[in-house]
């Protein structure tokens, strides 16, 4: 880790964090990696994600860390007085904030847009909610689970299999976090084109009705609808990652061309000829049989020999890697999507890098994460409260 890297794209933005546990932190995550200057601020207790196990020591989760890095961490505790004039003295210098408190409870601390407003006029503030406050919901807690519940991706899992089920990730936590920071960036640009700053809204459940329709809207978009929702393809059964010889893989001929290499190499001319796999449409209403087809010739040759045949024909073809495995992944190794680092206090551990390639203002390791209230003396000092002040904001 370099000291003084090169800047980032979002060099000279602060954010003040008040954010805890995943979505919204996932969100400063992206921020803080493209540069900005993000301050995580906390209450005595910490963020509750800190004491995930497994961990060396309390506080500093293995999910932590990377979720944590680059940003510096401020411990205040909002209900004394002394602790909320420093907040008022970050927010002052801040560009954004983003906070994750429910509607009452942002009131209740004076963190509402209007009250943050009077101290810095321009800044970009964002709700990351459970729900649109305007709605029923505004007020209900959030989780993610509740979320995949409430927005249909748990119902897909029962259009397929029988009962709904939760996917095994924090899937609409991350989706809204992703929203959250795209929309921080497009507020950023307007106020840098003279726009000013202005209040924005995330909501988790929206957002993730809005991620699930993306295709599963379908015919049901017009009126009166020319279909039943739900994309066809994804729904059937048959969808799946396929045995092989050996393991599994995922092998999804998908253009015209594909389907006549596959149904050459497993030795189906018949199907060639069949009017019903002639054209994309007409292979989407009888996918059901495609996969089936692919179902009964994958055991006929190992995941190994499947990939070379798909790779050389341009065929999609992947083995199923486990999480263990995707770390040894040749590619993901030859793009060295992790490495080992050394935390001060933590030891060793793996770091993901950001995904994103920038040319000019690349990606750099420039903080590990934070321990509770680490930076809390620094921060303060920076934005001119005295040592009487910052004393008294810290005890």
């Amino acid at each position: 880790m370099k000291e003084n890297p090169a800047p980032g794209a979002l060099t000279g933005i602060r954010v003040i964090d008040l954010t805890t546990v995943i979505m919204g932190p996932f969100a400063t995550h992206i921020l803080a990696d493209f540069g900005a200057d993000v301050i995580k601020v906390e209450s005595p207790e910490g963020d509750s994600f800190r004491n995930y196990r497994p961990l060396r020591h309390e506080g500093m989760s293995g999910s932590f860390l990377n979720l944590h890095r680059n940003k510096r961490g401020v411990m205040l505790d909002l209900k004394r007085p002394a602790a909320r004039e420093a907040l008022d003295a970050l927010i002052r210098t801040a560009d954004v904030l983003v906070h994750n408190m429910r509607p009452k409870a942002a009131q209740r601390l004076h963190l509402e847009y209007a009250s943050v407003r009077e101290l810095k006029a321009d800044i970009v503030y964002c709700s990351a909610c459970g729900f649109g406050a305007t709605g029923p919901y505004g007020d209900k807690a959030a989780y993610d689970d509740l979320i995949q519940a409430g927005s249909g991706i748990a119902a897909l899992y029962g259009s397929v299999h029988g009962e709904p089920q939760y996917c095994p990730t924090v899937i609409c936590d991350k989706i809204a976090g992703q929203s959250i920071a795209y929309s921080i960036l497009a507020a950023l640009f307007h106020r840098a084109r003279g726009g000013g700053g202005q209040e924005i809204e995330v909501p988790m459940f929206e957002t993730a009705i809005e991620f699930n329709l993306v295709e599963h809207f379908g015919g049901a978009t017009f009126e009166p609808p020319l279909g039943r929702i739900g994309f066809q393809r994804l729904l059937s059964k048959q969808r799946k990652p396929f045995r092989t010889a050996d393991s599994y893989a995922c092998i999804l001929p998908y253009s015209d061309q594909n389907w006549r290499d596959f149904f050459e190499f497993v030795v189906r001319a018949e199907l060639r000829e069949d009017a019903r796999f002639s054209t994309l449409p007409k292979r989407v209403q009888n996918i059901e049989v495609l996969y089936k087809v692919i179902e009964e010739e994958a055991p006929k040759h190992t995941t190994a020999q499947w990939v070379e045949f798909c790779d050389r024909v341009s065929i999609p073809c992947m083995p199923v890697l486990d999480l263990n495995d995707v770390q040894n992944d040749e590619h993901v190794r030859a793009v060295e999507l992790f490495r080992t680092m050394e935390h001060p206090s933590e030891g060793a551990y793996r770091s993901v890098r950001s995904p994103v390639r920038m040319s000019i203002t690349p990606y750099r390791l420039r903080r590990h994460a934070p321990n509770l209230g680490e930076h809390t003396r620094e921060v303060l000092s920076e934005v001119g409260l005295s040592e009487a002040q910052i004393r008294a904001a810290m005890s």
